[in-house]
Formats: C-alpha cells, structure tokens, sequence
C-alpha cells in the first residue's frame, strides 16, 4: 500500500517516513511550499539524505497561492476584526489536510500520514500519548470522511523516544535540530507582519464594562483576551484584564479577573466526527487550557452553543473550543462570542 508522508525537513516526519517504511509501506514523501518564511532550499537537501537513507521517492508541490489565501490572509483578517487567530489549526483544515489530501490520487496513494502527535483509528482522533506534545486540539476541523485514509506514525511515542529513533538510524541532524515554537510565517513578531496591511500602532481608549474611558492603550491588535499588561491606566485599580476588543472603535475593554470566567460560547464553523446534534463533553477553549465538562447543542449544520459547567478563562474570539469525551475528539468550531 502507497501512503503520501507529509514531508518538512523536521525530525518528526522523518522518523515518521521511516517508521511506515518499516512498518511494509510503499512510502511516497511530499514537501509543499507554502510561505518564503522557509528556507525551502536547506529543508530539501535534508529531505534528500533521509530519503537516501531510508529508500523512498518525494515530490515537491508548490501551494503558497492556496497557503496565503487561506492561512495568511485570514490571520491578517482576524487581527483586523479584532479577533485572535489561530493559523495552526486554519492551516492543518485548509493545507495539511485539505490540499494535501488532494494529492493522493496524483501520486496513486491510498493513505496519507503526517509528523503529527495524535492517534487515529479510521473513525476517530484521539489523544497523543505524548500529552505533552499532543496535537490533537488542533485537528479538530479534519473533514471525517478523511479519517479512514489517514496514519499518525508518532501517536504511541513520546517526543524523547522519536529523537532516539532518529540518532539510532543515523538522523543526527534531525534529532538535535532546534524546534520552531512560533507561527511558521513570522520572522520577527506577528506586528511587524501586520504592518504589511495595516497600521497596528494607532492609540486608542480602554474603557471599563460601563464604557467609562479609564485609560489607553497602543493599537488594539497587540491585545487578546485575558491579557493584563501592556495599556495605561489613568489610576490605580485592581488588576484589570482585557474581556473585550472592539476593532471598528479601537477600544479595548476591560475588568476584574472574574469577569474573564465565560460559562456560554458560541461557535461557527463547527465540524463534528459524531451526528449528535445534542452532546456532552469536555471542552478546550485554548490549547493549553484545561477541559471543562459542557453541553454542545448544534444550532445549525456550522453553528452551535456550549454551556460549560464553570466559567472558563480566556475565551476569545477567533480561537477554538474543541470537543473531547476523555481522549477521544469529537469536533470543535471557532469562537464567535461568548457571555
């Protein structure tokens, strides 16, 4: 069987190669081009020693028009309307396992497997047993019909014991690699990528939850939700922390730390591996956040309101709030609002 490995140069699609390979696949790599961020020319010289070294053939796809319509520009869009973006996700629904599903029938695969840490059984996601660098939050939007043809080579190891693959059959350069722990897109800060399209540094009020201005801050798209640095107050309070942005007024909205605790949220964009339109389960609203045990009920084919048991912390617009029943996952949408 011919499965399509999504290829990046790093350590964990390397030894993800190696272990289909090992495993009697036919391994067929892909490394796509999405962004000038990277420097494609070193990643496809280290692709070209591991697959000397492991015995498979790769191709090289260009889709940086798709990349930036459908990742760049809604990162810039979100930062815009005043919302918090998540690319991660956008680009695991739109790119990893969007487009690139689209590949396997060009290249005669019948399954596809990325560097990923979470676990499948061709019905379900679950949880990586690497909790630590689970992956699966960000996997909520992976169309379920794509479930059956997927593989997750890394989902029963720990990070620690991929490295020790990778030196064990020669990959040193791989297991000692540096990770990137920031959006792949950025060189410097998320600013200064922002000041391409707009002007982020506009001052503007902080007001408080009765609208009253009590103080300033330097450009609403440094803010999220949450945050309590950063703005000025006219004088002391309490420590005050940022509930609200309101792009179109350049104001950012602010209170004392238990009106962060939001128990209703509202969700578009919703994908679902069950049909339940009614549903309990625990739920994330931010990726190292803790689970919160709730109620989904689906408004309509994409929309939907949780109730949550307790208040959570850092609901933002433009994040996700992923569905789990223990450590299996069973959807999630973007964050529209929340009260």
């Amino acid at each position: 069987m011919r499965v399509l490995v999504g290829i990046s140069g790093g350590v964990d699609s390397a030894v993800s190669a190696y272990l289909l390979k090992e495993a009697g696949y036919e391994v067929v790599g892909l490394y796509m081009k999405m962004h000038s961020g990277v420097n494609h020319k070193e990643n496809l010289l280290k692709i070209e020693k591991l697959s000397n070294l492991i015995g498979f053939e790769y191709y090289v796809e260009d889709v940086e028009e798709e990349f930036k319509k459908k990742v760049y520009d809604y990162f810039v869009k979100s930062y815009e309307e005043g919302a918090t973006p998540n690319p991660c996700a956008m680009c695991n629904i739109e790119i990893k396992f969007g487009i690139f599903m689209q590949f396997l029938e060009k290249y005669s695969c019948q399954k596809a497997a990325t560097g990923h840490y979470v676990r499948c059984d061709g019905e379900f996601l679950y949880e990586a047993k690497d909790k630590g660098k689970d992956q699966s939050y960000f996997l909520f939007g992976v169309k379920k019909e794509a479930l059956p043809r997927l593989i997750f080579p890394l989902g029963d190891y720990l990070k620690e014991e991929v490295k020790e693959i990778a030196k064990k059959i020669g990959l040193f350069e791989f297991a000692t690699q540096k990770e990137s722990q920031d959006i792949c897109f950025i060189d410097t800060s998320y600013i200064d990528v922002l000041k391409n399209h707009f002007n982020p540094e506009i001052p503007g009020r902080v007001v408080d939850k009765r609208g009253k201005k009590i103080g300033t801050h330097k450009g609403y798209a440094f803010y999220t939700v949450g945050q309590r640095k950063g703005f000025r107050l006219f004088k002391s309070h309490k420590p005050q922390y940022v509930l609200g942005i309101d792009a179109k007024k350049n104001i950012l909205i602010v209170g004392d730390k238990e009106d962060l605790a939001k128990k209703i949220i509202f969700l578009k964009g919703v994908n679902l591996f069950i049909d339940e339109k009614i549903f309990q389960a625990e739920c994330k609203v931010r990726y190292r956040a803790p689970k919160i045990p709730g109620i989904v009920k689906m408004e309509s084919k994409s929309k939907a309101v949780v109730k949550l048991k307790k208040g959570a912390i850092g609901v933002a617009k433009g994040q996700a709030c992923v569905f789990y029943e223990g450590e299996k996952l069973l959807g999630g949408g973007w964050i529209r609002g929340a009260r």
